[in-house]
């Protein structure tokens, strides 16, 4: 039985790009937004953006955190994701 604690860990994470063709990602938790010039990845440690030219998803996983993509990537770049807060000054200066 899995419990909730288990539930929320981070799932590890890791990048294997293969002469700028293809790329294997672990710790993904979900795909934001994809087309052929630009895959979102959402990971517990931000969001992935793919950028290239002629990317596929070849396999997405969401159960088991992976994501595999083909195509001629040009870059990899995270962006973090900041914490929700519901306070009245996070919600003034965010």
């Amino acid at each position: 039985m899995i419990t909730d604690e288990k539930k929320t860990s981070l799932l590890p994470h890791n990048c294997i790009l293969e002469d700028r063709r293809t790329l294997s990602v672990t710790g993904v938790n979900d795909v934001d937004s994809f087309d052929e010039q630009t895959i979102v990845a959402v990971t517990d440690l931000g969001e992935l953006t793919i950028r290239g030219e002629k990317l596929h998803i070849t396999r997405l996983s969401l159960e088991i955190g992976e994501l595999q993509v083909e195509g001629n990537i040009a870059s990899l770049s995270y962006t973090d994701v900041a914490p929700k807060s519901t306070s009245l000054w996070g919600k003034v200066f965010r």
